[in-house]
Parts: structure tokens; sequence; C-alpha cells
């Protein structure tokens, strides 16, 4: 993976977002990513095969279901660059948001439904 690439992924807002919601090791289903951030299905989709095509994410179908994580081999700075992103992010609301909003999707286990 290339610096150049990195940083141009993290340049859109929402591209972002969905970086600091998988930077835990979790994988998503793009449901779950739609409710988090209250976006539409669509604009989802689309950021996540930038993020996917740049090498930052593998997916993986499983059904009707798409779900994505980072990519294993992702360079360890660059994991270690979105583990400190994240940290940073922890203390804003827009971020803080997205964590509250995949928590109660989790909870009332809304995601993925057909």
């Amino acid at each position: 993976m290339l610096l150049e690439d990195f940083t141009k992924s993290l340049s859109d807002q929402t591209r972002l977002r969905i970086l600091l919601l998988l930077v835990d090791g979790s994988e998503r289903c793009v449901c779950e990513l739609t409710q988090a951030l209250e976006l539409a299905q669509p604009k989802i989709s689309r950021h996540l095969a930038v993020l996917r095509e740049s090498g930052l994410l593998q997916d993986r179908k499983a059904g009707l279901w798409v779900y994505y994580r980072l990519h294993p081999e992702l360079p360890t700075w660059a994991v270690q660059a979105l583990a400190c992103l994240q940290t940073g992010a922890s203390h804003e609301t827009l971020y803080q948001t997205d964590r509250q909003h995949l928590a109660v999707s989790e909870r009332q286990n809304t995601s993925c439904q057909p």
C-alpha cells in the first residue's frame, strides 16, 4: 500500500467514518454501516468500493450480505495511524454518534434483516 493511496482514502469524511468503525478489527455488513452513519446504502457502498480498491478493506460475501473489515495485510504503520485517528476522533461528536448508533443497532439486532 502506498502512502498516497492511504491518505487519499482518508481525505473523505465518509470513508474516514467507515474506517474508524472498523479499526477495532470488527467485520461489518453494509447495512450496519448504513445504520451507524445514517447515510444511504448506495453512498456507503460507493465508499466501501473505493476503500476495497485502495487495499484498505477486504470483503466477504455471505448469502445476501457483504461484510467488510480492515485488510489483514494492511501495513503496521497504516493500522497504527488508523488507531491514532480513532483515539483522536473519540472526543468528536460525529464519531461518538456513529459508535452510539452502531451500539444501538447491535443491541436491537436490527441490522441485516431481510
